[in-house]
């Protein structure tokens, strides 16, 4: 049986909310609507941390944090941990990339003056890459001035025409639509499929809707200051700093520089009408990666594999959007963390199903696996999602959603001078089910969030008595989830006088298999 080709999309930072398929009040994405239509669709799908790197982690090991211990951008990843990519090549395909993968290496295996150990930037283990694509851009940027765009030598390219550096302008930028850095990477992948002649494997890791907050015409008028649904917040960011230490901590650090190119000060100076302007222009981005998804549908389409490709399309993570009077990604609300999923198998009966059930990033991995028919070298936390995919359902699947976030800063300590914490009490996990959200910190005070009374996330119960029982109910839930997710790679292997009794991850071989 012929194998299928795969294609895994990420764009980085969309909220899970941002779909038309979902019912979004202003936003329109009719390519990943046209994908859902065929396929898919998880309403509630989680990622498993923030940032990038320990969210791309989850999803790349199907490991929660707790396993796989990537904790910030600049985390190594264990060199020990199985991989989609390297199972991919034990299925037998040669993974490609196009993007980034943001997996800091393991120094244990680097001399100490390679450079590999100066970026978390690194590519995953097992992926060849065609066309990179880092943060700094400077292959994108090439590429611009190939077209003509002599001052694109550095990323001042994002500034809108007219703008001033630092302005949050729905100006257009000096690139055009076709001219992005996803629709470069699209132009790139579209290129490499015309060379196949095998069935393929490809990540394409579109950096957008990522800031810096900018887009071309006509991305950046489509949706007005005043579109999309209320914000969820406080009435005003004091009252949301009051709510925990970690939120007063944090969210006066929030740089304005990491959203709008070369804007200096605190996130916290940036009014209601700046916030409602940003949005828009995000809105504006999620509409132009919506349509370079659609000429890669139109591209499998005219090369005759649209019906024998696997399409995931996911995010890393997701962005709070002026949500609780902040932008970016960390700490506990769910907009950092609800992100969309698709997955269109065109052997698949399902069409056009909708999963309400909760789903994480760290099912990826295991239903890549199940997909291709490989195992997984250790034990993952996330399960395969095939049986939604073939029949719309799963038996005895989980009831909550569950995420992690580690706050330590381990090059400059400032997190625990603050606190008066050591690192590794830096960190909280989230459990969350349709009524009740639990956010556990390691030392800090608890948080009860009540979503059907209090869908804002505004009214912490931990401290009321009346809410004791409950609160004891999820914190004994998320211990018995913790304690359920301990690395099992041996655990169920026994050796005994008979050999080895149990199962455990199949031995990696590196025996050719027969073509």
């Amino acid at each position: 049986m012929k194998r299928p080709n795969v294609l895994l999309i990420t764009a980085d930072q969309w909220r899970g909310d941002c779909l038309s398929a979902t019912g979004h009040a202003c936003v329109r994405t009719p390519n990943v609507d046209a994908l859902a239509r065929e396929g898919v669709l998880f309403r509630n799908h989680f990622a498993g941390a923030a940032p990038c790197s320990p969210a791309r982690a989850t999803l790349y090991t199907g490991l929660y944090q707790m396993n796989h211990r990537v904790c910030r951008n600049g985390s190594p990843l264990d060199r020990r941990f199985d991989n989609l990519a390297l199972a991919a090549r034990r299925a037998g395909y040669d993974p490609t990339l196009f993007g980034y993968t943001d997996t800091a290496p393991d120094p244990r295996e680097l001399d100490r003056n390679d450079p590999h150990l100066e970026t978390y930037e690194g590519l995953l283990p097992g992926f060849t890459a065609r066309q990179l694509l880092p943060e700094h851009e400077k292959q994108w940027l090439s590429w611009l001035r190939s077209r003509g765009h002599r001052n694109a030598v550095s990323r001042d390219i994002h500034v809108p025409l007219g703008a001033a550096r630092g302005e949050i302008s729905a100006e257009p930028t000096a690139y055009s639509r076709q001219e992005t850095q996803t629709a470069f990477l699209a132009c790139e992948f579209i290129r490499w499929l015309g060379e196949q002649d095998a069935p393929w494997f490809a990540h394409v890791s579109f950096l957008r809707p990522h800031p810096p907050f900018s887009v071309p015409e006509p991305f950046g008028r489509m949706f007005k200051p005043d579109d999309g649904p209320e914000f969820s917040r406080a009435k005003s960011r004091e009252i949301e700093e009051a709510l925990h230490p970690y939120l007063s901590y944090s969210m006066p650090k929030n740089d304005k520089g990491s959203f709008i190119y070369g804007a200096e000060g605190s996130v916290s100076d940036w009014r209601a009408a700046d916030f409602a302007a940003i949005r828009a222009i995000y809105y504006g981005m999620i509409a132009e990666v919506d349509a370079q998804l659609g000429r890669i549908w139109q591209a499998l389409k005219d090369a005759g594999v649209w019906d024998d490709t696997i399409i995931l399309f996911t995010s890393d993570h997701a962005e709070m959007m002026g949500d609780h009077w902040t932008l970016g990604k960390g700490g506990f609300f769910d907009g950092s963390y609800h992100i969309p999923l698709v997955i269109r198998d065109p052997k698949a009966a399902v069409r056009g199903h909708v999963v309400e059930r909760f789903t994480s990033a760290a099912d990826i991995f295991p239903t890549l696996c199940d997909s291709l028919g490989v195992e997984t070298a250790n034990h993952v936390d996330g399960r395969s999602l095939r049986s939604f995919i073939d029949h719309g359902d799963a038996i005895d699947w989980r009831e909550a959603a569950f995420w992690e976030f580690d706050f330590r800063d381990i090059a400059n300590g400032e997190a625990e001078r603050h606190f008066g914490l050591k690192s590794n009490q830096c960190n909280l996990a989230v459990i969350r089910d349709e009524r009740f959200k639990y956010v556990h910190f390691a030392a800090l005070p608890p948080l009860l969030f009540d979503l059907k009374a209090d869908p804002m996330e505004l009214n912490n119960l931990a401290p009321d008595p009346a809410y004791a029982a409950t609160r004891l109910e999820f914190a004994e839930r998320l211990l018995s989830h913790r304690a359920r997710h301990l690395d099992q790679t041996l655990a169920y292997t026994e050796l005994t006088k008979e050999g080895r009794a149990g199962h455990a991850p199949a031995l990696i071989t590196h025996e050719k298999r027969p073509r």
